[in-house]
């Protein structure tokens, strides 16, 4: 993605410190050096990111990456409004996270979103698997997604964030604007509401099958 801005210059920040407690310090050096030349490797660095938080949102695959593609170009709008210094402040992942929820959240006002989450919550099984054991696995990650996908808003973002998408809960309170412990509560409430959700699916699947056989 090249989206087609002025070249931005700023002075050199020292950010050695940053760069070596940070994983994002030295792009975020780059970034603030020069926000046209590294944006490229910041596009690269958080994509997966950026497209996984507006799919919790949208639920819908193809509406994902255009939100995505929406919430990089935003993010480089408000780079280029920034000076070096509060480039140099910024915590990567929660700051693009957020961009994506508001983009996703934005785009859903004007589209219907689709049933599902079309696989999302684990990443396809190795090829070379058995038909049937990747038969199975595709089954069982169509429920978990179907499961995760009921749950209200508040807390299917919360689980996919923390468990999907892998953000801390300091990262999660960010992107969220909630208080730490609130977010770490949404996670846990909607963990233990999808965990009762797929007990109650089993014990259908139970019953289901006891009658079938008589």
């Amino acid at each position: 993605m090249q989206p087609s801005a002025v070249r931005l210059c700023y002075p050199v920040v020292d950010m050695s410190e940053l760069a070596r407690t940070d994983p994002d310090g030295e792009l975020l050096a780059r970034l603030a050096r020069d926000a046209h030349a590294a944006f490229g490797d910041l596009v690269a660095a958080h994509q997966d990111l950026v497209y996984g938080v507006g799919l919790r949102v949208v639920r819908d695959p193809a509406l994902a990456e255009d939100v995505a593609q929406e919430a990089f170009v935003s993010a480089y709008r408000a780079l280029c409004r920034f000076d070096a210094e509060r480039i140099a402040a910024l915590r990567v992942r929660p700051w693009l996270a957020r961009i994506a929820v508001n983009t996703a959240r934005n785009s859903l006002r004007a589209r219907r979103p689709a049933e599902s989450l079309d696989e999302a919550v684990q990443p396809p099984a190795p090829a070379a698997e058995e038909p049937l054991s990747l038969a199975q696995r595709r089954e069982e990650r169509s429920t978990w997604a179907r499961l995760l996908a009921g749950l209200p808003e508040r807390y299917r973002l919360a689980v996919a964030l923390r468990h999907v998408e892998g953000l801390s809960y300091q990262e999660l309170a960010a992107t969220l604007r909630r208080p730490a412990g609130t977010v770490k509560s949404d996670v846990h409430r909607g963990v233990a509401l999808l965990r009762a959700a797929y007990d109650a699916e089993q014990r259908r699947l139970v019953t289901k099958q006891a009658k079938e056989a008589v």
